[in-house]
C-alpha cells in the first residue's frame, strides 16, 4: 500500500546548518534532506502509479474483463514470488519455511480467485477502499504525524495515518451511496452498511500493510523487490488488497 511511514526528522536532534559569509547555509539540514527525498520519492511514486493505471486501462480496453482477470493473475503470481523471497529470508527452519510458503499460496491465491470472480461493484470496493485509504493514510501521517501504532513492526506508521485511511475508506464508499440514492434504494440500513464498511475495510488494508512490514523486518529487507520504481515490489503495493478482497469475498458469499 502507499505508505504513511515517511520518516520525519526529530527537531531536537537536528544538526544546524553552517552559514556562509553571504548568509546562506553551507550544508542542508537533516530536515531539508529528508524533505527533498520525500518530494523526489512522491514524484517517482506518482509517475509509477500513472504508468500502472495506463497499463491496466489499455489491457481492459483491448480485452475487457478477461484482461482484468489476466492482470489479477499476473499480479498475484508476482506477489507470491516476492512472498517466497521474504519467507526464505525470514526463516531458517525448513518446515517453518514450507509452512509459510503454503500459507502464502493460500492467502494470495484465495485473494486472486475472489477478485477474478468478483462483479464490478465488489472489484471497485476492494480497489477503491485500498487506494483511497492508502492515499489519505499517507497524507494524514505526513502532515499530522504523532504516536506510532507498532514502532517495532513499522516504526513510522501513525494513528493519524490510520484515521486518515478510515476517512479514505468512507470517501471510497461515497459513489456507491450516491448511485444507490439515484436508484431510489438507499435506506438507513444500507447507508449504515456503507458507512461502517469503508472504515472497517480501511483498517483491514492497514493490517495487511503491517503484516508485510513485519515480514520484511523479519527478512531484514526494506522492500519486497524493486520492480516498481518508487514503490518497491508488487507485494509492497498490493499487501492491503489481499486481505480486503478476502473479507469482501466472504461477505458477498454470506449475503447470497
Amino acid at each position: 500500500m502507499a505508505d504513511d511511514d515517511e520518516t520525519r526528522a526529530d527537531d531536537a536532534h537536528e544538526p544546524e546548518a553552517q552559514p556562509l559569509i553571504g548568509g546562506e547555509p553551507e550544508n542542508p539540514t537533516l530536515a531539508e534532506v529528508r524533505e527533498h527525498s520525500r518530494r523526489k520519492t512522491f514524484g517517482i511514486r506518482a509517475a509509477s502509479a500513472l504508468v500502472m493505471i495506463a497499463i491496466v486501462a489499455g489491457v481492459y480496453w483491448a480485452l475487457g474483463e478477461r484482461g482484468l482477470d489476466l492482470i489479477v493473475g499476473a499480479v498475484a503470481a508476482l506477489c507470491f514470488l516476492e512472498f517466497i523471497f521474504l519467507v526464505i529470508k525470514a526463516t531458517g527452519n525448513i518446515p517453518y519455511r514450507l509452512a509459510g510458503i503454503l500459507a502464502g499460496a493460500a492467502y494470495i491465491g484465495l485473494s486472486a480467485v475472489i477478485l477474478i470472480d468478483a462483479d464490478m461493484q465488489a472489484f471497485y470496493i476492494v480497489l477503491g477502499v485500498v487506494i483511497l485509504a492508502d492515499t489519505f493514510a499517507y497524507l494524514f501521517g505526513t502532515l499530522i504525524g504523532g504516536p506510532r501504532i507498532l514502532p517495532k513492526v513499522s516504526p513510522n506508521k501513525t494513528w493519524a495515518g490510520l484515521l486518515g485511511g478510515m476517512f479514505g475508506g468512507v470517501l471510497a464508499m461515497s459513489p456507491l451511496i450516491f448511485l444507490t440514492w439515484r436508484q431510489g434504494t438507499l435506506d438507513s440500513q444500507s447507508l449504515t452498511v456503507f458507512a461502517i464498511a469503508g472504515p472497517v475495510l480501511a483498517v483491514v488494508a492497514q493490517s495487511g500493510d503491517l503484516f508485510e512490514s513485519w515480514l520484511k523486518r523479519k527478512a531484514g529487507v526494506k522492500d519486497s523487490s524493486r520492480l516498481i520504481p518508487g514503490h518497491g515490489g508488487f507485494f509492497d503495493r498490493f499487501d492491503g488488497v489481499i486481505p480486503v478482497s478476502i473479507l469482501v469475498g466472504i461477505v458477498v458469499s454470506l449475503s447470497l
